[in-house]
């Protein structure tokens, strides 16, 4: 583990570690594994930055179930645009499924309520929300967070799946800009 990092020409010190990350996910999945149970679900994971917290969410989860995968984005380099859009689009049926969305962060929940309604004319039984980073200060949306790993400041994080101008998604830690 480095305890900093340069990435973009800003530096990052670590704010989570590898191994609290594991341990917190296997917690989450644990949940869901009872939570679900019986139930037809359908992992909806968001990408790029879902994508090592749904591998090792999904790890953990004992239940049969669907994964599929969309794209939308609302950040350009560090900070939110505010607008949503649909990069790439759902290719699952979602009638009477409980559908869980997978996310690395919410943090203002205009994405996330955008693809709520988005999910809406797919006529799932239930849509359930799991995010890796929740940010209760930022957060101008009402929002049912069911599944989340850690609630954190309004701090820039990168690592773990996140980025910065598509960088630092592959480093193991999740590290918080200086």
């Amino acid at each position: 583990m480095q305890n900093e990092v340069e990435v973009n020409g800003k530096r990052f010190k670590v704010s989570v570690t590898a191994d609290v990350i594991q341990a917190r996910v296997a917690e989450v999945a644990s949940q869901m594994n009872a939570d679900l149970a019986g139930k037809d679900v359908v992992f909806l994971c968001i990408l790029n930055g879902s994508f090592m917290f749904a591998a090792d969410l999904l790890r953990g989860i004992d239940m049969p179930c669907k994964i599929s995968f969309v794209k939308f984005t609302s950040y350009e380099g560090d900070h939110s645009t505010g607008k949503v859009r649909e990069l790439i689009g759902l290719n699952e049926n979602l009638k009477g499924k409980t559908v869980v969305i997978v996310e690395d962060i919410v943090d203002t929940g205009k994405t996330m309520v955008d693809l709520l309604d988005y999910l809406k004319q797919f006529d799932p039984a239930e849509v359930k929300i799991a995010t890796l980073m929740f940010k209760p200060g930022k957060c101008h949306e009402k929002l049912a967070i069911n599944y989340f790993g850690f609630s954190i400041p309004d701090d820039f994080i990168i690592g773990y799946g996140l980025d910065y101008d598509g960088l630092g998604r592959n480093l193991k830690d999740i590290y918080k800009v200086v």
